[in-house]
């Protein structure tokens, strides 16, 4: 019998923990982050993503759902503890009902991390600690599926209809065996989140500042000599220092590396002349996304007729499918209306024509209305939706490709721009 299993062992041992962290720092303040802005009402932002995703639970008839999505835990709760690392590894999940109280399954010794925030009723040792990574994924099935089943008819107002967001096909199993309805609700977990909070958008503006920043960073850093790898560093420092936490990608690319898009940052050595392309795909402030692309260039020099086409023509798309934004507007409607590719782009276009953005890129994805049979969803724009609109040109076996990317908030009447980094006056000269 493992330790947790035993009465009066590690349970009670680690509930003893959290009451006394929770009484010896009733306000959090040891533990909770100093980074996030003032301005921002945490307890606020707290509760609004959790009304959202309660509401729903009840809409959709769930009893309770079981969160394993970092992402999605930081939705429902606030709660961030060693996020890369729960990205990959399902050791760490919250279970939140409909109605009653969330707990939390922790990591061991790190409970004191998230019980100090309101919306954390209880917490307990994890039964999944390297269940994967220790090949014990059957053993742990039995008292994972038993908890959470005893939650369920506790807590979850009669249902048992239980939405998972990700999770071992054993346990979902087990979870079955014992009554469990399981559901996948990842994509409908998206869908809550698509619109966002008045506090949610102004995690997205600080966060946006700071990879403005970053990017300005880089920009200042350009010159011959410097490599790829050195300033994709500048730009991490920066988004560190600004209180953000990752960046997803690598895509910083200089000369011909710069098409096709997709590569990541290198070795490479800049040289004069050449083109410096970027997207940031920083998650900053309290776990905020911000995604915005822009191409520089390298000097001395002036850039060529060729360099300011490109750009022109990428800044050109953005700029068109941002004025034709409106709320209520159909998803397939936006790809109609979108700008139209020229020909020798169009092997090498950008995937959407733009992409929701909230704690990661998330929903609605608006694909090119060539690729809408592949890629293409229905549904429409709604006010409180943040979405980043996306160009990339160059041509096959083209020396250069420009990217730029705005992210933008769709309001009541069109949108708002929440992306400020300037374009380059020198490349939206003329050419042809």
């Amino acid at each position: 019998m493992a330790d947790f299993d035993r009465p009066g062992g590690e349970e009670a041992e680690f509930a003893g923990r959290v009451q006394r962290a929770r009484a010896a720092d009733p306000a959090g303040g040891m533990w909770l982050s100093d980074t996030e802005p003032s301005f921002i009402d945490t307890c606020a932002l707290r509760r609004g993503r959790l009304a959202k995703l309660r509401h729903w639970m009840g809409e959709a008839g769930y009893g309770a759902v079981v969160l394993f999505d970092p992402y999605n835990q930081r939705y429902a709760t606030g709660s961030r503890n060693m996020f890369g690392y729960f990205l990959r590894n399902s050791t760490r999940y919250f279970f939140v009902p409909a109605d009653g109280p969330i707990v939390l399954f922790e990591y061991p010794q790190s409970y004191h991390v998230s019980t100090v925030l309101e919306t954390i009723d209880e917490a307990r040792p994890s039964k999944l600690v390297w269940s994967s990574v220790s090949n014990r994924d059957a053993a742990s099935a039995g008292a994972f599926a038993d908890e959470i089943a005893d939650l369920l008819k506790a807590h979850g107002g009669g249902s048992m209809k239980l939405g998972l967001d990700r999770c071992n096909h054993l346990h979902a199993l087990a979870l079955e065996k014992r009554g469990c309805r399981v559901e996948d609700c990842q994509g409908e977990i998206l869908a809550v989140r698509a619109v966002k909070t008045a506090e949610e958008i102004k995690c997205l503006q600080v966060s946006m500042a700071g990879a403005e920043a970053a990017v300005a960073a880089v920009r200042t850093a350009i010159r011959p000599g410097i490599s790829e790898i050195e300033l994709f560093a500048i730009m991490y420092h920066e988004v560190i220092r600004q209180g953000g936490e990752l960046i997803e990608t690598r895509l910083l690319t200089s000369g011909q590396r710069t098409n096709p898009w997709f590569s990541e940052a290198s070795g490479r050595k800049l040289r004069p002349g050449e083109l410096v392309a970027l997207d940031t795909d920083t998650i900053g402030c309290y776990g905020y996304y911000s995604d915005f692309s822009r191409s520089f260039r390298c000097g001395p020099g002036r850039p060529t007729d060729r360099q300011k086409m490109l750009y022109r023509m990428a800044y050109d798309q953005v700029q068109h499918n941002i004025g034709i934004v409106r709320p209520g507007m159909a998803f397939r409607e936006v790809a109609e209306k979108a700008w139209r590719i020229p020909e020798r782009f169009i092997e090498q276009r950008y995937t959407s024509v733009m992409h929701g953005v909230g704690m990661h890129g998330e929903t609605p994805f608006i694909a090119h209305a060539v690729d809408y049979g592949t890629y293409g969803r229905e549904g429409h724009l709604a006010p409180g939706m943040v979405v980043s609109v996306e160009s990339y040109i160059g041509e096959r076996g083209g020396a250069e490709g420009v990217k730029l990317e705005d992210e933008i908030l769709i309001t009541e009447t069109g949108s708002e721009l929440l992306s400020r980094f300037p374009y380059e006056d020198e490349l939206l000269g003329g050419g042809q």
